[in-house]
């Protein structure tokens, strides 16, 4: 099995709609950076529902090294920026990523990136699901936003 790297959006909407307990049985290792901790932490905080990282055993808190000073000019978040470095870092990690901008800049520096919707397919395929529409919808409702187009394409990789 792959090990992963996660931003905050994938593991939080994971875990909105009850599917966080996939990632030990998709991934080896699943890393978080402080960062996206944080985030969460902040949300938390603000009385957001989000996932608190010290309560997964599985999850583990890894910082990069450093940090590519090209990236620091994009619209990221500290998450995501640090999310990323840390793939760099480690590049036979997947790294999860839900926003266009961040997933177009890890794709462009060669990293093989996951969203939310994939970890959906691949769990499918691993017989952990058995349809991924009502997942999507759950997705939708709790406040992801995917266009038709990419509803229609998941459904359609997803084979229903």
């Amino acid at each position: 099995m792959p090990s992963v790297i996660s931003n905050t959006s994938p593991f939080l909407y994971l875990y909105r709609i009850g599917a966080i307990h996939w990632l030990p049985k998709l991934f080896d290792e699943i890393w978080m950076p402080d960062a996206v901790k944080d985030e969460l932490l902040t949300g938390s905080g603000k009385g957001y529902d989000v996932p608190n990282p010290a309560e997964y055993k599985w999850l583990r808190i890894v910082n990069p090294k450093s940090m590519p000073s090209e990236w620091l000019a994009l619209d990221l978040g500290a998450g995501e920026l640090a999310a990323m470095a840390l793939a760099l870092e480690n590049p036979t990690r997947i790294i999860l990523l839900d926003d266009m901008l961040a997933r177009r800049t890890a794709q462009a520096a060669g990293l093989s990136v996951w969203g939310t919707l994939k970890v959906l397919l691949e769990a499918k395929s691993q017989g952990l699901v058995e349809k991924v529409g009502p997942l999507v919808a759950r997705l939708s409702d709790a406040g992801m936003w995917i266009s038709a187009d990419v509803k229609r394409r998941i459904l359609k990789l997803a084979s229903e």
